[in-house]
């Protein structure tokens, strides 16, 4: 592992000096590549610096305790070298997390899709539930969200609601939220007083540049058509709806939420080609028979994930068995209690598997 640091810290260096270099400070492309692999770097090659003047202290207080007879300074320096001690564990604790392999997502920004299932307009007000949920942890977060495509009910809720979330990270804290959320509760609508089971489903796509996915013309077929709202009718005279088919896939993506024609084309084709990249990324894990988030789900939309139970005020997330009593305050956008044993879960199966 000192190894690795070490040659680490020599390319962060490296960097450095390039980043000095008046050739890369006229070049604004060099400069931001550069820019991006120091800060990069930079976490590591710190943790590592105070991780070795640790170690040089740890030598220094044992010589210490060696040569003192003083039995009050050789108890001083016994102290300090538990100390010394404990604290390079806990630096090489971090370094092993900070080698582990990066998600090269793990940056970007997210596409969510969350669609109604089981439970009629239950559903689709729990879906809606869902959605306000997360668009007010990104507000905590200083994140940007921007509604990309809805089929709302007229009680308020969203047969489907596809949004983007704009913001560093947000794909880091967000890609184990896909799969099958599960709501037991009582329906306003519901006289008895019986508690109602339904769910909806919730895919997290990192967004796709034009870089990572490039998209022949050919291979799409595009059709306007008037936009509707409730029970069909017709919400405006133009054809500014748009239905994008990808041919050689066959994904379809209809966006009719803004009146511009070309604002809806815009937004489907983002969709289109972060339901692509994630398509492929599919095929790759089941290629390689690995699948990175083995221990806290792959993201399939099928796969049961968590029961929001209104009348206990309890969340239970079945893939790391963890059960909080505070609905409440989650369906409020206070995620980081639900997020971070999830992100703690994969850091954990992958430190078992690294090898470093």
């Amino acid at each position: 592992m000192f190894e690795k640091l070490s040659a680490i810290e020599e390319k962060y260096e490296e960097i450095g000096r390039l980043l000095a270099d008046p050739e890369v400070l006229n070049d604004p492309q060099a400069m931001k590549k550069y820019a991006k692999q120091y800060a990069e770097l930079e976490d590591i090659v710190h943790c590592f610096r105070d991780y070795r003047k640790a170690h040089q202290e740890l030598d220094d207080a044992k010589e210490m305790l060696n040569q003192n007879n003083d039995i009050e300074m050789a108890e001083l320096a016994k102290e300090e070298v538990q100390r010394l001690e404990e604290l390079i564990a806990q630096y090489e604790d971090q370094l092993r997390v900070l080698l582990l392999p990066k998600d090269p997502n793990d940056e970007k920004d997210v596409i969510v899709e969350i669609r109604a299932g089981t439970g009629g307009e239950e559903a689709a007000l729990f879906a809606g539930d869902l959605f306000r949920m997360y668009s007010r942890y990104a507000e905590l977060k200083n994140w940007r969200v921007e509604i990309m495509s809805s089929n709302d009910t007229e009680l308020g809720g969203f047969k489907e609601v596809i949004f983007a979330v704009e913001g560093r990270g947000a794909y880091s804290k967000l890609k184990f939220e896909g799969g099958v959320h599960r709501v037991q509760r009582i329906p306003s609508t519901e006289s008895g007083g019986r508690i109602h089971t339904s769910a909806a489903t919730v895919a997290v796509l990192p967004e796709a540049e034009e870089v990572d996915i490039q998209i022949a013309p050919n291979d799409l077929r595009i059709d306007v058509y008037h936009a509707s709202g409730h029970g069909g009718q017709s919400v405006n005279t133009t054809d500014s709806a748009v239905r994008i088919t990808h041919l050689p896939t066959g994904l379809v993506v209809t966006c009719q939420d803004e009146k511009s024609q070309l604002k809806n084309k815009d937004k489907a084709l983002k969709i289109l080609r972060a339901r692509i990249l994630a398509q492929k990324q599919e095929e790759q894990d089941a290629e390689t028979m690995q699948t990175r988030r083995s221990m806290v789900g792959s993201g399939d939309r099928s796969e049961r994930i968590r029961t929001y139970n209104f009348p206990q005020n309890r969340l239970t997330d079945h893939r790391i068995n963890l059960t909080l009593y505070q609905l409440d305050r989650i369906m409020e956008g206070d995620l980081n209690e639900v997020i971070d044993p999830l992100l703690a879960a994969d850091q954990a199966e992958r430190l078992g598997s690294a090898e470093l």
